[in-house]
């Protein structure tokens, strides 16, 4: 018996690794060579593709694909319907493969909105939050908050996804971040348990 939930309407390839915990819903595909960490939530309709890493504790909402060439670590949200890429020029008659996709990243604790699309070749920074809708079209630093098309920064997040409205410590839990102007960066210097 496995230490993971499958529904009997989804289906998991051959040498695919499922850590313990997860969950995998309605009508989902997990593809050969996948890796999905301990404590997942896959929604109906989720199709990982061949190779994919998906990290521990993630939740990947309905109707998303997770192609070749995409890594998630630990903690990433991926909300309904968002749209990973991995390929800037395809063409049905000159296929790339595997060898020619361009890797995304999306680094611990992020979150990406409902429809949001994220254009391959980028990595999202730890904690960032992609706005519904958004399109992500260069890479996007840590507790930034992004919206729009193309995707921009409009402010920062938190670790526990409040909106940092005024200065650098959050409202809802505490923690405190310093703002980098040369890097264009927040880090945190506080955290909720200091």
């Amino acid at each position: 018996m496995s230490d993971y939930f499958v529904h009997e309407s989804a289906y998991i390839d051959e040498d695919v690794e499922i850590g313990k915990g997860t969950k995998i819903w309605y009508f989902s595909h997990v593809q050969s060579g996948a890796r999905i960490g301990e404590c997942c939530n896959l929604g109906q309709n989720v199709n990982v593709s061949n190779n994919v890493r998906i990290g521990d504790y993630c939740r990947i909402q309905n109707n998303v694909s997770i192609y070749e060439g995409v890594e998630l670590e630990d903690y990433v949200f991926c909300g309904p319907s968002m749209v990973f890429t991995n390929d800037l020029t395809p063409r049905c008659k000159y296929p790339k493969g595997h060898s020619g996709y361009l890797k995304t990243l999306v680094k611990r604790g992020a979150s990406i909105g409902a429809n949001a699309t994220i254009v391959c070749g980028n990595t999202i920074g730890e904690n960032a939050l992609i706005a519904s809708g958004a399109v992500v079209t260069k890479d996007v630093k840590p507790y930034a908050l992004m919206a729009g098309v193309p995707a921009k920064r409009i402010g920062w997040v938190c670790e526990c996804g409040e909106i940092l409205k005024n200065g650098f410590v959050c409202g809802e839990c505490g923690r405190t971040y310093q703002y980098n102007q040369k890097d264009d960066e927040l880090s945190q210097i506080r955290g909720e348990d200091e």
